[in-house]
């Protein structure tokens, strides 16, 4: 079993012995090593194997007996004996409609029913009103979302990389390829697709339903199924001829906007060949939200990134000392990497003091020493305090070859005061890059109020770049923001702010998400070689 695996089982585990109401404390334990076991960077059922689990950050015994229960034997035990009482498939199936699980179990027990198909049956014969707690309003919407042939949505889009992973897994497995938002690198995912090609879909469609992502199908068809998650998240699967998977594939790729209007589109087996008959270039998926149907411009890759210029250790919050991150990012292919640790202005963690900074040069160097010519940059992702000031004096931040300045506290400041104090700090001369400028959590809270185009235009002037950070939940500058800073002329760097040597590998989410801003590796900063990003260091 490889780690998404098992961290889904362990997932599932929590969340159905959160359900029969187990001790909160060990339902988190639950979830937090599914959390480990699928950031991990080496495969955990060798290391479950070999006897040694608890070497993994809160694995404590019981869980690793269920780790090794699960890894010899492919099944928990106590897992299929809950999924057997508590009926996964109602749960998943609840939560699509928009219930909580607990009461998809108490309106399954009801109704005397086991299966997705049995709820549908009652719901078409009338007996949820029968149903203590539900009112003619509850079942007509029920009954509605039962019977809806929309496209299927989750509640809330999920992160990227957990689309990716959800999505990626499920086209391995029927040998398709991933659709959808997740394959426009949608920083939050709703439209979750794989296309296969197949002559006879039955097999493959029975192939998918028989997934253990998939708790039940909410629609079948000759060929195409939409599967929901024991999480409630749904996913369609479209099979096409061979001869169409072209159209079938562009057509579920989206986005619908994007799609309509290159209507009618032709059969075709692969997309290539649809663009061809279409008269187009061939489109990155990057850039199909809105209607294009011009020269897409030669995009970023990932393979053009140099450096990662914002990373984190053990001296602020990170889990690696400066050591790892740099053999990971020499293992990488890259050519230098810079360590932004905190400052203590940040307030939720460890930040580093002046002395602070300079004690880590010596760990900076010995790691120069260890990897040459591989370069570790010293670098700080210094706090912007309220006055625009920063939160480390100008002595110590000419000692250093990369300076990161961000706002941390304070986010919700009035437009024009927040703006001001960003453009304080774009002014200090040793400040180079503008750390995640619109401050935002994807589904957890709204962009700051800062005024983008002011911020451009200082940038601009003062030479400073602008962040376009890979933490899955922040993708920030947004896709959209970076093709306006891009407008701008304003640079942008593309960096992971890694807090592990896992983290090092979200420099796809960001190289993708400025992809989506129609950024080529000319307006990268960190595409150009050391000697490049030294240069534009402010003289001390």
């Amino acid at each position: 079993m490889d780690n998404s695996q098992i961290a889904d089982r362990l997932d599932a585990f929590a969340l159905l012995l959160e359900l029969v109401d187990t001790n909160p404390h060990a339902v988190r334990a639950y979830y937090r090593a599914a959390d480990t076991i699928r950031e991990a960077a080496f495969p955990v059922a060798e290391l479950v194997a070999s006897g040694r689990a608890r070497e993994l950050r809160g694995i404590g015994p019981s869980i690793e007996a269920r780790l090794r229960e699960l890894v010899e034997t492919g099944s928990i035990a106590e897992l299929d004996e809950l999924e057997r009482d508590l009926a996964p498939d109602l749960v998943g199936l609840g939560r699509y409609l928009g219930l909580p699980a607990r009461r998809s179990i108490e309106l399954a027990r009801a109704l005397g029913v086991r299966t997705a198909d049995e709820l549908r049956d009652a719901a078409s014969e009338g007996r949820l009103r029968t149903v203590p707690g539900v009112g003619p309003k509850t079942e007509a919407r029920l009954r509605e979302a039962l019977a809806r042939e929309r496209k299927p949505r989750p509640r809330r889009g999920l992160l990227l990389n957990r689309a990716r992973e959800l999505v990626g897994g499920i086209a391995a497995a029927l040998e398709g390829e991933l659709a959808g938002d997740v394959r426009r690198w949608h920083d939050s995912c709703e439209a979750l697709a794989v296309v296969c090609a197949a002559a006879n879909p039955s097999v493959l469609l029975e192939e998918f339903a028989a997934l253990p992502q998939i708790v039940t199908l909410v629609e079948r068809g000759e060929r195409r199924a939409v599967g929901v998650t024991l999480e409630g998240v749904p996913i369609e699967v479209v099979v096409a001829p061979p001869e169409r998977f072209g159209t079938a594939l562009v057509r579920a790729t989206g986005s619908p906007a994007y799609v309509a209007a290159l209507e009618p589109l032709p059969e075709a087996a692969d997309e290539e060949a649809v663009y061809r008959a279409l008269d187009l270039p061939w489109c990155p998926p990057e850039l199909r939200e809105e209607p294009f149907r011009g020269e897409p411009p030669e995009l970023v890759e990932l393979g053009g990134i140099r450096g990662d210029l914002h990373c984190h250790t053990r001296w602020s919050d990170g889990k690696a000392t400066v050591a790892d991150m740099a053999r990971a990012a020499n293992e990488r292919g890259y050519d230098y990497i810079a360590i932004c640790d905190h400052t203590p202005a940040v307030g939720a963690v460890r930040g580093l003091t002046s002395d602070d900074v300079r004690r880590q040069a010596d760990e900076i160097a010995a790691a120069n020493d260890l990897l040459a010519p591989f370069r570790v940059l010293r670098g700080i992702e210094c706090d912007i305090l309220p006055d625009g000031s920063l939160d480390l004096a100008d002595d110590v931040l000419s000692e250093l070859e990369w300076v990161q300045a961000s706002v941390h506290g304070g986010q919700r400041m009035p437009r024009q005061q927040l703006t001001a104090r960003v453009e304080e700090a774009l002014r200090n001369p040793y400040v180079r890059c503008l750390s995640h400028p619109k401050g935002r959590y994807i589904n957890r809270r709204p962009e700051n109020d800062l005024d983008l185009d002011r911020v451009f235009e200082v940038a601009l002037s003062e030479d400073v770049a602008l962040e376009v950070n890979g933490l899955p939940d922040r993708l920030d500058l947004s896709g959209e923001h970076v093709r306006n800073a891009l407008g701008a002329g304003v640079e942008i760097v593309c960096s992971t702010d890694a807090h592990s040597v896992r983290g090092l590998g979200n420099m796809q989410l960001s190289v993708a998400t400025a992809r989506r801003g129609w950024a080529s590796a000319a307006n990268v900063l960190n595409t150009r070689p050391l000697s490049t990003i030294l240069r534009r260091r402010p003289p001390s």
